[in-house]
């Protein structure tokens, strides 16, 4: 469990710190040109608006994607520890017959 959450958390800082980075070190060349393409096609704004919606959405299905792996990770550690910890407790039977 500890090396699957280091992996987990260096993952998710290389994932962070490369969407970061290169914001602050370089400026983005191609958009005025992009602009200019999508205008002499019709059909070019639609998919350029669908790209951007779908580099939206990205984010927000991994982070969904790492919540519920972490929320059944949580769920199932704690029907472990409550399953060892009614087998180890007596029950009013035992406590009966002796």
């Amino acid at each position: 469990m500890n090396r699957f959450l280091k992996s987990t958390l260096l993952g998710v800082s290389l994932m962070f710190a490369s969407g970061i980075l290169p914001a602050f070190t370089s400026t983005a060349a191609a958009c005025p040109n992009c602009k200019a393409a999508n205008e002499t096609d019709s059909r070019l704004p639609r998919a350029y608006m669908y790209s951007i919606l779908f580099m939206i959405g990205m984010p927000a299905t991994i982070f969904t994607g790492f919540g519920l792996s972490f929320y059944r990770m949580t769920k199932n550690a704690q029907r472990v520890t409550e399953a060892a910890a009614a087998e180890a407790a007596p029950t009013v039977a035992d406590e009966v017959m002796e």
